[in-house]
């Protein structure tokens, strides 16, 4: 008899459960390994499907036995377990390369990738593709793990938002549309604090494109383009598209109007979601629909109807005439770049969390047009406050309650307080929605005053 394949899960967060469920359905020999301590619903899970399972430490021995390594996205490279899996020739995949090895050959998948506005094209593609009558799913960084929809509740498209961490470790997976939103630095720290190796990562979504796929960009931005005059190729149909006229675009702004020639005029006033940024997320959406098979009629409705994201430019309240908003989700600086442009009125911006060697000169000039003040909220607010007290008055706060309590002194009526942090949420949050929650909730009891 056929020795059973062994296979190691390391973590046990949405990705690993699901991968270990799904290699266990597929006659596997699963263990799962988490350094941490895993949540008392993936440790339900697990144990229903009698899978073995550790937390707060890693067996080696055992984790070293295994034929492959399904890494949760999380892990990174330079940690001990990491480089004793490498050191030994183990090969390395994440749960959207397991997945994607059981898809039926009539499933689809939408990639979405980018340093900024994954989540609301993401979830906007699917909105537009749901109302073309597809049965589409979330997938990736959000919505249920892939691997697990997989193995326990298929779909025929999947629309997968994809960090650069998932996209690592995926070799032949294959994208029937990728869709590249933008490149920023972002998550250098992963990546040797080298942009070009933060680049080549989020370009792994190219990865295996036939003709008959489809690649959406944006046709202005800096990084991507210049890869592509650089000799970067795709076989893949191009679908770019920009906020004005551009030759060849697929989609593009012009005259008020959003034009997707061939196939849709959109006033921009009907639009749900405001800014530039959004404009350029909504062509994305529309593109990335298109491709699979959603017409006009569906396009125009969804980019009209769709809902805010949450932690995203959320409006979180007003009190005494301060308008207070949740961009929790900026967990870089050309996310906030993006937000401060939206503003119309003086802003106090909020700022600080875990820094991943951010470079505020971008938000500088927009800094010195928009924000009266800002306040520094983290348990290291030097560089934030060296980097912009000549500028612009700056607080340093170390708690949310801190915070909140001088934007309230330092806003006036008519003012905007902004969160917009630029920084990973990890010094005084467990996540960018624990500081979006927490800070919707202050804004709350303000309120309630």
């Amino acid at each position: 008899m056929m020795e059973k394949k062994k296979i190691v899960v390391l973590g046990a967060g949405e990705s690993g459960t699901g991968a270990a469920v799904l290699a266990k359905d597929k006659g596997m020999d699963v263990f799962l390994s988490d350094y941490g301590t895993v949540a008392p619903r993936y440790a339900a899970v697990l144990d229903a499907e009698g899978i073995e399972w550790e937390q707060g430490g890693h067996t080696m021995e055992r984790i070293l036995d295994a034929d492959e390594v399904v890494k949760s996205p999380g892990i990174a490279d330079d940690t001990p377990v990491m480089r004793a899996v490498h050191g030994r020739g183990i090969h390395v995949i994440s749960e959207i390369e397991l997945a994607g090895r059981y898809f039926t050959p009539s499933t689809r998948c939408v990639c979405l990738t980018g340093s900024n506005g994954k989540t609301t094209t993401t979830m906007l593609t699917c909105h537009i593709l749901r109302l073309a009558g597809f049965d589409a799913s979330l997938a990736g960084n959000i919505g249920r793990s892939l691997a697990m929809q997989v193995a326990r509740g298929p779909h025929d498209v999947y629309v997968v938002e994809l960090s650069s961490f998932q996209l690592d470790n995926m070799y032949d997976f294959r994208a029937d549309v990728a869709v590249l939103l933008n490149i920023t630095p972002d998550h250098l720290d992963r990546y040797g604090y080298s942009m070009d190796n933060y680049t080549d990562a989020k370009l792994r979504v190219l990865r295996n494109l036939r003709p008959q796929d489809s690649f959406v960009h944006w046709a202005d931005d800096p990084v991507v383009t210049a890869r592509i005059s650089g000799g970067l190729a795709t076989p893949a149909r191009d679908l770019a598209f920009a906020a004005r006229p551009a030759a060849g675009a697929a989609a593009f702004a012009d005259g008020g109007m959003l034009h997707l020639p061939g196939t849709l005029e959109m006033p921009l006033t009907e639009l749900s979601l405001p800014g530039t940024h959004n404009l350029l997320n909504a062509m994305a959406a529309a593109l990335a629909a298109r491709a699979i098979g959603a017409g006009p009629e569906a396009i125009r409705r969804g980019l009209a109807t769709f809902a805010p994201v949450e932690h995203r430019l959320e409006p979180a309240g007003t009190v005494g005439g301060v308008r207070w908003i949740n961009d929790s989700k900026a967990t870089n600086v050309n996310s906030c770049f993006y937000a401060l442009g939206a503003m119309d009125t003086p802003t106090v911006l909020i700022l600080g969390g875990k820094d991943k060697g951010n470079d505020y000169n971008e938000i500088l000039p927009l800094v010195r047009e928009k924000v009266k003040a800002i306040v520094a909220m983290g348990l290291h607010n030097e560089k934030i406050t060296d980097f912009f007290s000549p500028h612009v008055r700056v607080e340093s706060t170390s708690s949310l309650e801190a915070a909140v309590d001088a934007c309230r002194r330092l806003a006036a009526p008519g003012d905007t307080v902004l969160l917009s942090p630029c920084c990973a949420s990890f010094d005084l949050f467990t996540s960018y929605e624990d500081r979006g929650r927490r800070f919707k909730q202050a804004v709350k009891d303000l309120e309630n005053a």
